[in-house]
């Protein structure tokens, strides 16, 4: 695994856990000598992983659109900065660049990422792992909303299986380097496109 990307906040939150927890992350990449991918800004969550992965010696690509440059303030210090016209091309060249993908706590981008990236990946538009970093349970409800999707028939069971989670930093990231690919989109959804009531 050579790089991977993760979905994080802009800002720091309202717990000291999810700093800590996203330069835990920072620091386990740049152990592992796997490159991050994110969002390309220096405040928040985003800003103290950037910094902790730079700190070990890690390599950093950050990408953001043109219009948020000044708004999530970009990161002065990457070697690799690439700046995109829009949202949708970050989000596209972010996920091709990466090998794997993780969620630190966030608000709506980190959902909205998180979401499509899973989208994708029942579609079988790729085979990537993903995880997400439930820091002091902060996706405790999100991941309870995706339990009760399953149970309402809206969410396959083999789709919600494809999100690894873990509150550690460093076992995350090695639970995700051991897996195998996802399953194809076939075992996913039952065919080359989903059934009424497998969603996207």
């Amino acid at each position: 695994m050579t790089r991977i990307c993760v979905f994080a906040g802009s800002k720091f939150g309202a717990r000291p856990a999810f700093r800590t927890a996203a330069e835990g992350l920072g620091r386990g990449l740049a152990e592992r000598h796997v490159g991050l991918v994110y969002g390309g800004a220096q405040i928040g969550l985003m800003g103290a992983l950037a910094d902790a992965v730079l700190a070990g010696g890690g390599q950093v690509t950050g990408v953001i659109p043109e219009s948020l440059v000044a708004r999530e303030v970009a990161h002065t210090r990457l070697d690799d900065l690439r700046i995109v016209p829009t949202m949708h091309v970050r989000k596209a060249l972010m996920a091709d660049l990466a090998d794997a993908f993780v969620a630190l706590p966030g608000g709506w981008g980190t959902f909205d990422e998180l979401f499509e990236i899973l989208t994708w990946s029942q579609l079988g538009l790729h085979r990537k792992p993903v995880g997400v970093l439930n820091v002091d349970g902060y996706f405790d409800p999100l991941l309870a909303l995706i339990a009760h999707s399953v149970d309402e028939g809206f969410v396959s069971r083999t789709a919600a299986q494809l999100i690894t989670v873990d509150a550690d930093p460093a076992l995350l990231l090695d639970r995700l380097m051991a897996l195998p690919k996802p399953p194809a989109l076939s075992s996913v959804a039952g065919g080359s496109v989903p059934p009424a009531g497998d969603t996207r």
